[in-house]
């Protein structure tokens, strides 16, 4: 396609339109859906509901099923797989989402959302990195100079961290150790500053989203590969369903291509396995989220390929982009995750291993009260390889004191000169509160219904 003179927006109003022409409104996508039951919808028609998502996306009002069904996605993928037509539903989704969000404030009142939004999440990941790190493992993930200064040799590939696992930052470290022992180069970008535009899109500011994405897109396409590794889904989905495809449309050529890490490094498994040296006798559970096509497969193949691993079909639902999608219906999420603590104390494991960080946060603290651990994946792979990264987030998270917390990190916090009673706000609502399924001990009683 050659490049146009259109603007993101006006880019992105075209695939839109483009999907609509092509979606056939045989409701395919609505049957497949893992969140039309317990999203209340499961008796309206299929191919009413996926009508009324296309009459949203042309301006009109839609029916409550149509508006709920588009609230109430957990970004699973399931339809996608199931459309003939090479429409991706999820995206129009996130587009309906947009219009919803267009008809209901002006502008400036999305954009003052958006920057909100965008600076609480910067603070967040600021302190809660800081609390952990001291500077120079905070510049080996592209937090500090490393962020800015180009290497001196242009390396194979970008590793994209994204914004939310610098609250968990054991697990991006062993991901660089792993590309460090299998002889990867790359370059580690992330972190606000290199912001996917999700932030901005989500509260309906297309141009703003645009802006953010195209100018993160530029500073990633700097490697000899033209491939980034991507380890944030909601980035990965960001920039694969919009930002990509819409820069291609305006420009006629996308900057980059994007691999997630799983998939990445299951495709290198034959450069892993001799570094697979030290058994790691474990009766393990994945927790699975299928909205990255290829992703749980890539993880199990992974465990699997550790010496000593056994690997525990739970037989638990696997719904969801990541843990943090299924917030959007709370009941359902604390059900799911009731469900499958149970389901892994019954079976016996030694460990629950998590993908990616948003459910790694949520978890991580049942570990106190389960006859089992709270692991990450790539913490099983380095105990393989001889790599370690402390799981700091854990340990202050299953104090659940926020003054014991501030107290244990008061060394960084002089480091890092941080505000001690903002650090503490911080700790509270970022940490502390983000646990969707109440820890057993003082906690309020768990509520499975409604879905609020």
């Amino acid at each position: 396609m050659p490049p146009t003179d259109i603007s993101f927006e006006a880019a992105l109003d075209e695939r839109v339109e483009h999907m609509l022409d092509a979606c056939t409104r045989c409701g395919k996508c609505v049957e497949a859906c893992p969140s039309v039951k317990p999203a209340g919808i499961a008796d309206a028609r299929p191919e009413d509901i996926i009508g009324g998502i296309i009459d949203l996306l042309r301006g009109g009002e839609g029916p409550e099923a149509s508006r709920i069904w588009a609230a109430s996605c957990m970004l699973s993928g399931e339809c996608i797989r199931a459309c003939d037509e090479g429409v991706n539903p999820r995206f129009l989704l996130a587009m309906a989402r947009v219009a919803i969000a267009k008809s209901e404030n002006e502008l400036p009142q999305r954009r003052h959302q958006g920057v909100e939004k965008y600076r609480d999440l910067g603070r967040d990941v600021s302190v809660l990195s800081r609390l952990q790190l001291d500077g120079e493992v905070l510049e080996r993930l592209g937090q500090k100079s490393a962020s800015v200064t180009a290497p001196a040799e242009t390396p194979d590939f970008v590793f994209y961290t994204g914004c939310n696992v610098l609250k968990t930052p054991h697990i991006a470290l062993l991901a660089l150790d792993i590309m460090d022992a299998i002889g990867i180069s790359y370059q580690v970008m992330g972190g606000p500053s290199h912001c996917c535009g999700v932030m901005q899109l989500r509260p309906g500011d297309v141009e703003m989203s645009g802006r953010m994405g195209a100018n993160t897109a530029e500073k990633l396409s700097q490697s000899k590969s033209g491939q980034v590794i991507s380890w944030c889904p909601s980035c990965y989905v960001q920039f694969t369903e919009t930002t990509l495809p819409t820069i291609e449309r305006q420009r006629g050529a996308r900057p980059f291509e994007m691999t997630p890490f799983m998939r990445f490094l299951d495709g290198r498994l034959a450069q892993l396995r001799p570094h697979l040296r030290q058994p790691v006798k474990m009766r393990v559970a994945l927790h699975r989220h299928p909205g990255i096509s290829g992703g749980v497969e890539a993880a199990v193949a992974i465990l699997q390929a550790i010496p000593g691993i056994e690997l525990v079909d739970l037989k638990q639902p696997a719904v969801g982009l990541q843990s943090f999608n299924l917030g959007v219906l709370p009941a359902f999420k604390r059900e799911l995750q009731l469900g499958e603590l149970a389901a892994a104390s019954d079976a016996g494991v030694d460990a629950l291993v998590t993908v990616y960080h948003s459910e790694h946060r949520e978890l991580c603290a049942h570990e106190r009260d389960w006859p089992f651990r709270i692991v990450n994946i790539l913490e099983l792979v380095g105990e393989s390889m001889g790599l370690q990264q402390q799981d700091r987030y854990k340990q202050l998270k299953i104090m659940q004191d926020a003054d014991l917390i501030i107290s244990e990190c008061s060394d960084l916090i002089a480091q890092h000169a941080l505000d001690a009673g903002k650090a503490r706000d911080v700790v509270v609502k970022a940490m502390l509160g983000d646990q969707p399924l109440p820890l057993k001990s003082g906690a309020r009683p768990i509520e499975l219904t409604p879905n609020s």
